[in-house]
């Protein structure tokens, strides 16, 4: 239990270091801070509905479209994209230039998350191990 809650955690940390890295280099993606909240609740919706698509589209690109397979974390990051911006009071707006912004940015948020996923465990265990040899 510990374990899934960990690794939820630091998906969570990816989806909002993902997001934040977009909204730092892409010029028509914008995260609204006057609602802090909507950031937080807006990282919570777009890490489970990536982690929910994912499984989903690459079994459906497996048995419909097997050459489609190398391309399922990116279009599961676009359409969590699109849940999160389509959601009122969240605070993440997709503007101009819309189509620029709506084709770098689930690259972008992909790239991110997909490194942070790979290096926050390496934090956090490391961490863990450095405690554990003190005790």
């Amino acid at each position: 239990m510990i374990m899934f809650l960990l690794r939820a955690f630091i998906f969570f940390l990816a989806a909002a270091v993902g997001l934040l890295v977009a909204d730092w280099t892409l010029q028509g993606f914008a995260i609204d801070w006057t609602h802090w909240w909507g950031f937080f609740v807006a990282c919570i919706i777009f890490a489970v509905s990536q982690s929910i698509l994912t499984p989903w589209i690459a079994s459906v690109a497996r048995r419909n479209a097997p050459a489609l397979l190398g391309g399922v974390g990116i279009f599961s990051t676009l359409i969590a994209l699109i849940v999160v911006a389509l959601l009122p009071d969240m605070g993440i707006t997709i503007g101009d230039p819309v189509l620029l912004t709506w084709l770098l940015a689930p690259v972008i948020v992909w790239l991110v998350t997909a490194l942070a996923t790979l290096f926050l465990p390496m934090i956090f265990i490391k961490k863990k191990v450095a405690e554990n040899r003190a005790s």
